[in-house]
């Protein structure tokens, strides 16, 4: 097994076009174009999801808004594919009609951070409410992180925190194991503990729900000596 070398975000460039689109749709000024050019700019959500209308972004971009930067997310690797396959599997049997699970849809947690999360298990809206899904409709959310692990388990899951997402599991592809996170207080979660290999866990929300960590957890990418 190698190494994950550790993966730390960067803010989306911009081409000297695309801040011409970005001016002629309104979305900055003409004078904004240098500081977004030089990624000094930052961005509301409304203006985030007016990049996609103007074709400067595009639906299968892996950028996340954060703190009002565009950044690029991590690279997804099989073992984090693996991941998110097996719980999706496993929580759509398990929860059945009495929840969403979003695999790595957006969630607005405040005007300028809408992140993608691997999965987040939400209340399910009417099919034709279009309001857009807030902390305050999310169970539980799941991150699965190798190269991301430090960023994942760093900014990302202060900006849960102090959204008030109630519950975090942040699957550490490194060491095999789920790294749970309750009672958000400010920026950090007040009660933490780490499940592996042989222990089950279930969300607050769904005590009944009963996931094996060997069911949907992949082997360790790296072994416990060459974890950095």
């Amino acid at each position: 097994m190698t190494t994950a070398a550790t993966w730390l975000p960067t803010a989306r460039p911009f081409t000297l076009e695309e801040c011409a689109v970005l001016a002629e749709a309104g979305i900055i000024t003409e004078e904004e174009q240098a500081a977004v050019l030089a990624g000094k700019r930052r961005f509301t959500v409304d203006e985030y999801l007016a990049l996609e209308v103007a074709g400067v972004l595009h639906e299968d971009d892996r950028v996340e808004l954060i703190d009002g930067e565009i950044l690029v997310m991590a690279p997804i690797n099989v073992p984090h594919l693996r991941g998110t396959d097996y719980s999706t599997r496993h929580l759509v049997i398990s929860l059945g009609n009495r929840a969403v699970v979003r695999v790595q849809g957006s969630i607005l947690l405040n005007n300028r951070t809408m992140p993608q999360p691997d999965i987040a298990v939400i209340r399910e809206r009417a099919l034709d409410d279009m309001e857009r899904d807030s902390a305050s409709d999310v169970y539980w959310i799941i991150e699965f992180s190798d190269s991301s692990l430090e960023y994942d388990l760093g900014v990302k899951l202060a900006r849960y925190a102090e959204s008030g997402i109630p519950e975090v599991w942040v699957g550490n592809l490194r060491a095999r194991e789920v790294i749970v996170h309750t009672e958000p207080s400010g920026s950090e979660y007040l009660a933490v503990r780490t499940c592996r290999a042989g222990q089950s866990i279930s969300p607050q929300a769904f005590p009944d729900v009963a996931l094996a960590v060997d069911d949907f957890m992949p082997p360790a990418t790296v072994s416990e000596g060459e974890q950095s």
